[in-house]
């Protein structure tokens, strides 16, 4: 069998690595296996093209991406599409999707298993046809990191500093809005400051991780208009893993959810997968059990904790 793997250089861990290295561990861990991968040192503004060129090679079996969660999302988007297993190796700043399939975070370790090229299968997400892999959001979410990229930062840390600083600017100041979500037919409206739905359920992590990946079902969370003390006291529940006991969360678990934002403005964002993209009028959410293909392990794990 035949890998083709893209490393994104510009992903925080793989920065000060020796790539090349990096990528005879890679090719030594499949030859080990019976199997041939070719590795792909691209900057992070090449990597979906990157991917795309890989995808369309007649002789690819599967996919495999190194990066962080955004470059994650776009991999599994590509291997959804074309039915090509999808290999992650966790080179970013919190690596939502590998905490979720239970892959170690060490990218040293990670090979080895991608190696033994064991074929899982994992649910993803789409809204309004564009796939994700962790989660949908709006309100919030979407404000912290309108504010994040006003922040200029150049490393991980700086990127966790500004993550805070904008964390606690959305505190303060928390945005309302309106929304009417309808679920098997039954519609009910809102007044709300937060919108998620996740591809499966959130554990207990303030991570926001999924318990795990293979349930068939999404996590829908609304979290009810709030000053900010409310939003303080959502964010500190957060915090302890309790996210669903708070007052103001409406939680609950679904197969399709569509909204609808009647006061929308032109310049309302989302975020699908951390990326902010403008917020559509109405969207149709879906879950698609079981078909992303992923190299792993033996199962989906439960890692909620984690």
């Amino acid at each position: 069998m035949r890998a083709i793997a893209v490393l994104n250089k510009d992903a925080g861990t793989l920065r000060t690595m020796d790539l090349k290295a990096y990528a005879d561990l890679l090719e030594k861990a499949f030859t080990a296996k019976g199997h041939d991968v070719v590795c792909h040192i691209v900057a992070g503004r090449e990597v979906v093209a990157a991917l795309e060129e890989a995808a369309a090679d007649p002789q690819m079996d599967a996919l495999i991406i190194a990066g962080g969660d955004g470059s994650v999302s776009s991999a599994a988007a590509i291997a959804w599409k074309t039915g090509h297993p999808l290999g992650v190796i966790p080179a970013g700043t919190m690596n939502l999707f590998a905490r979720a399939i239970g892959l170690p975070l060490d990218v040293n370790a990670v090979p080895s298993i991608l190696a033994k090229w064991n074929v899982i299968d994992a649910d993803i997400g789409d809204a309004n046809g564009n796939p994700f892999v962790h989660q949908f959001s709006a309100g919030m979410h979407a404000r912290m990191i309108r504010l994040r990229e006003k922040i200029a930062y150049k490393s991980r840390l700086g990127k966790i500093a500004a993550n805070i600083r904008s964390s606690i600017g959305v505190l303060l100041d928390p945005p309302g809005f309106d929304v009417t979500y309808k679920i098997n037919g039954k519609e009910e409206s809102l007044k709300v400051s937060a919108i998620s739905v996740s591809n499966n359920a959130f554990g207990p992590s303030p991570m926001l991780i999924s318990e795990r990946l293979d349930g068939g079902h999404l996590g829908l969370y609304l979290a009810k208009r709030l000053n900010w003390r409310g939003a303080f006291h959502l964010a500190f529940d957060l915090f302890r893993g309790k996210l669903k006991d708070n007052i103001a969360v409406h939680s609950e678990l679904v197969q399709e959810v569509e909204l609808h934002f009647p006061r929308r403005t032109p310049t309302a964002r989302c975020v699908l997968d951390g990326e902010l993209m403008p917020l559509p009028r109405d969207i149709r959410i879906r879950i698609h059990p079981g078909a992303l293909k992923v190299l792993g392990l033996e199962q989906v794990k439960s890692n909620g904790a984690n």
